[in-house]
């Protein structure tokens, strides 16, 4: 993968150097759904939480962001307080909501986003109601960071912060307690029998997966300069679940190919035609059916028989010398 990713970056970085605004401007955006998208397969496809609410933190993220900026803040300690409250919203909220599992866990992380639109939507007088939070700016603080103000300043900060929390969360996954979570959830009894507790396992990814959503919506806030109670839809929670779902779960990287795969397909279609929702939808079916892991998964098998038809001929070369 490093292979693969390190170019990847380096493109990344430079492409202020190359890209013109819009452009510029349509890969933040992406940036942004991507991060979203990978914190959602924390609890999605590794620990096997189906969550239909995931726009909770991702909203909240964004609005204590705005709250936090419009009072003066600076947009880096605006995403950091963002990431405080939110992980600490995530702990009670993840051991409600870990009471249960299956379906009846993504209608209770349902419950919980549309109770946050609702939150949001009817304290008017904090949120701004159905109109948002507006007219705030990216403060460059005591720091004097005043580059994050501009259009390729806060690109490369949207960069910085996906990679590293792409760099972190795949320790996560690699660690003794990630390979917990990915245990418990294939056997629970298992889990128990060598003294794990897979409910805490499921709060832990729940937590991490939530933090992460925060971050992602505290640079959505410093991005448009407006949050509003769209953010919090459940319509939303289904555009990054077909994120995941398309890029693979339980990968990292493959959620955040599909949310990449997703928000220009969005953009294309919807300047082409308004039914540009039915032909994201025949995509989609057409890519689960055409590749059931997704497209990192589809990369994955593809690799895996090319080497094995390569270690076939190289045995066979050796068995006739």
């Amino acid at each position: 993968m490093m292979k693969i990713t390190v170019p990847i970056v380096i493109a990344l970085a430079a492409a202020p150097l190359y890209l013109a605004g819009f452009q510029l401007t349509l890969l933040t955006e992406i940036l942004i759904f991507a991060l979203f998208a990978m914190s959602l397969d924390l609890q999605m496809g590794y620990a096997r939480m189906f969550s239909f609410g995931h726009v909770a933190p991702y909203g909240a993220g964004a609005y204590i962001a705005a709250f936090a900026m419009m009072h003066g803040c600076s947009l880096p300690w605006a995403i950091l307080l963002s990431l405080v409250i939110v992980t600490i919203l995530a702990v009670p909220i993840g051991w409600l909501c870990t009471r249960a599992s299956g379906v009846a866990f993504a209608m209770l992380t349902l419950a919980i986003g549309q109770l946050t639109f609702a939150i949001v939507f009817k304290w008017d007088k904090v949120t701004g109601g159905s109109d948002g939070l507006s007219g705030f700016v990216r403060n460059p603080g005591p720091l004097g960071l005043e580059g994050f103000a501009s259009r390729e300043g806060f690109y490369w900060l949207a960069l910085g912060i996906t990679v590293a929390l792409f760099l972190l969360a795949r320790e996560f996954v690699r660690s003794p307690l990630g390979t917990a979570i990915v245990g418990a959830r294939e056997s629970e009894q298992r889990a128990v029998a060598i003294g794990y507790r897979p409910r805490s396992l499921r709060v832990v990814a729940f937590v991490a997966s939530n933090a992460l959503a925060g971050i992602a919506g505290a640079l959505h806030a410093g991005f448009l300069l407006f949050v509003s109670p769209e953010i919090l839809h459940w319509s939303l929670s289904g555009h990054v679940i077909i994120a995941v779902i398309l890029g693979g779960t339980g990968t990292l990287i493959g959620p955040m190919i599909g949310a990449a795969l997703f928000v220009l397909a969005h953009h294309e279609l919807s300047a082409v035609t308004d039914s540009w929702p039915l032909v994201m939808g025949l995509l989609f079916i057409f890519i689960v059916i055409a590749a059931p892991q997704g497209l990192w998964g589809f990369k994955a098998t593809i690799e895996s028989k090319l080497s094995a038809r390569k270690s076939n001929r190289f045995g066979a070369k050796n068995a006739t010398s």
